[in-house]
């Protein structure tokens, strides 16, 4: 039954809780929050001594903050007791409510487990609600909305009143314990907020730098960096392009973005640049300057991302490689031409024949029993009035042009027996009677008279003959047209699109471009020439068709050497 002065009590205590609470939502962290639970219990629920348990992440508890008594504080702050431990002294406890008593009488078992306590001895109670110092109070704090998830445990000791917490100041502990809960939550979210935002700050900060390094990088680097468009409608459109690729190419760049590299490449290299893998792919090729010229660069690609799930772009990294193409270009051509002319050498000579030349004879179904060879066809030196008329006007005139490429023939080598995209080489057939068929005529050109020239006056004459003499076989033959330095005083031109009459006009004109005099450091020299004519056709080796020019060119010189008896 009520006393009197209870209702007053009750009163007084009311606003008592309803400061500490109010001051558990001022609290700035979480620790501030821990030692204002602490504090409260003993502003404001009458008891001498708090301790706030907290659960760790590994669910043990740790005594978080203390209030009431320094030298208790100094002594158990910090310390940790394990979550076994605490769950049999709730477990153990006398429920009131939601909070767990353990009178001194049952307390005694708990003496040696690790959970931190303080207590001190006194006497027995001399009434049955007096407080015993081995009495134990806890008021278990509850995650909000969770169930049972335990945030810890605060325990309270010595009220000031020295007896037991009765109906209301039971109530009043329950909902300072689940003020406190809540305080808690709110504090470790804050916490977790701040450190979130510390850590997004420290990102972006993070970020920024590594996009300032990038920019750096990419602006500054010495070699052409681009970023282009991946995917999509624009796909390999340049969006970004550093300086050394700008100045490589000539080009602004707000022009720059107005292309992609499929619209620099050359025209020949197209297909490389579609070959090329966005991830980690390698092209070596050609790319527009803004005066119409090309440079060689080498591509190296990469994959970026803008964000996590943001586009992707691809980023290229250009490295200019016009020297290092020069000088490969420099070393094949050293490789496949003669150092002294300047010509095919003769392993360029057998390789531009051999991409002539396949396995299947082309007249393999069509040509049948005996007939003239088809294959040799000389020219022998039997007076030029019989050809006078059959190769005027230079080029325009006496045989009709074949094909004209840059490279050689402009034919693909056949081999391993694909015939499906290989034109076959034929050649006449008709011997000296041009029978209107054309073919790769090949003439085996052998200088007469050189060797005496060589020993008389010496090997720089020499060399100065041969120089002027692939001069001017180069100048007597089509663009398309290939002469050849086979060794020593001996050359071979070979001319696609020719009949047997074209042919033989040919090796008139080439002749009479060689007999007029060379001079020589002052002195004028001359020297003649032979030609034998052969012809290439599949189903022929490369030596077979060298040999038969060579058997017609000895066959003209011993030919004019009769001649020139017989005149003497």
């Amino acid at each position: 039954m009520e006393t009197e002065s209870e209702p007053y009590v009750r009163l007084s205590t009311l606003r008592q809780l309803h400061q500490v609470v109010a001051d558990l939502n001022t609290a700035r962290s979480l620790a501030d929050t821990l030692q204002t639970v602490a504090d409260g219990v003993v502003a404001g629920l009458n008891y001498q001594l708090a301790c706030v348990n907290l659960v760790r992440p590994d669910g043990d508890l740790v005594v978080a903050a203390f209030a009431g008594d320094p030298a208790a504080e100094a002594l158990i702050t910090g310390r940790v007791g394990s979550r076994e431990a605490w769950e049999r002294r709730l477990a153990m406890s006398v429920p009131w409510g939601d909070l767990r008593f353990i009178p001194h009488t049952e307390g005694w078992v708990l003496m040696d487990d690790d959970v931190p306590q303080w207590h001190t001895d006194g006497p027995a109670p001399r009434f049955e609600d007096e407080w015993h110092p081995h009495d134990r109070l806890y008021a278990p704090m509850y995650a909000s909305g969770t169930g049972q998830e335990l945030l810890g445990v605060i325990s309270v000791d010595r009220p000031r009143n020295g007896r037991h917490p009765g109906p209301w100041g039971q109530e009043a502990l329950q909902m300072y314990a689940s003020q406190s809960a809540i305080a808690i939550s709110n504090a470790r979210l804050r916490s977790n907020m701040q450190r979130a935002l510390i850590r997004l700050e420290r990102e972006q900060q993070a970020l920024r730098a590594s996009e300032e390094s990038f920019r750096q990088a990419f602006e500054y680097a010495p070699s052409g960096m681009a970023i282009a468009e991946l995917g999509g409608d624009q796909h390999g459109r340049l969006l970004r392009t550093n300086d050394a690729l700008c100045r490589l190419l000539g080009r602004p760049a707000s022009v720059m973005r107005r292309y992609s590299f499929a619209d620099l490449v050359h025209p020949e290299d197209i297909g490389t640049l579609l070959r090329t893998s966005a991830e980690g792919g390698r092209a070596e090729l050609r790319l527009g300057r803004r005066d119409g010229t090309y440079v060689w660069v080498s591509l190296r690609n990469s994959v970026v991302a803008d964000t996590a799930d943001g586009p992707r772009f691809l980023l290229t990294h250009v490295e200019d490689i016009e020297e290092r193409k020069r000088h490969e270009l420099q070393l094949a051509h050293r490789a496949s031409h003669d150092a002294l002319t300047g010509l095919p050498n003769s392993a360029e000579l057998r390789s531009r024949l051999s991409a002539r030349l396949c396995e299947r004879p082309a007249h393999a179904d069509a040509y049948q029993g005996p007939g003239p060879d088809p294959l040799p066809v000389a020219y022998e030196g039997g007076g030029y009035e019989a050809y006078e008329g059959g190769y005027e006007g230079g080029h325009d005139g006496g045989y009709e042009y074949g094909h004209e490429h840059e490279h050689g023939f402009g034919f693909e080598p056949a081999g391993g027996g694909a015939y499906d995209h290989h034109v076959h080489t034929v050649a006449p057939t008709g011997g000296d009677v041009d029978d209107g068929t054309k073919g790769l005529a090949v003439l085996f050109c052998d200088l007469d008279g050189f060797k005496s020239i060589n020993d008389r006056f010496g090997h720089h004459t020499g060399d100065a003959v041969l120089i002027e003499v692939a001069r001017r076989l180069t100048t007597g033959v089509r663009d398309g047209d290939t002469v050849a330095r086979l060794g020593g005083d001996e050359f071979v031109v070979l001319a696609d699109g020719l009949g047997s009459a074209d042919a033989a006009d040919l090796a008139v004109r080439l002749r009479n471009a060689i007999i007029p005099p060379i001079r020589v450091d002052g002195r004028a020299v001359r020297v003649g020439a032979s030609f034998g004519i052969g012809w290439a056709e599949c189903g022929m080796t490369v030596e077979e068709v060298l040999n038969s020019a060579d058997q017609r060119m000895y066959v003209e010189k011993r030919s004019r050497a009769k001649v020139h008896r017989r005149a003497g």
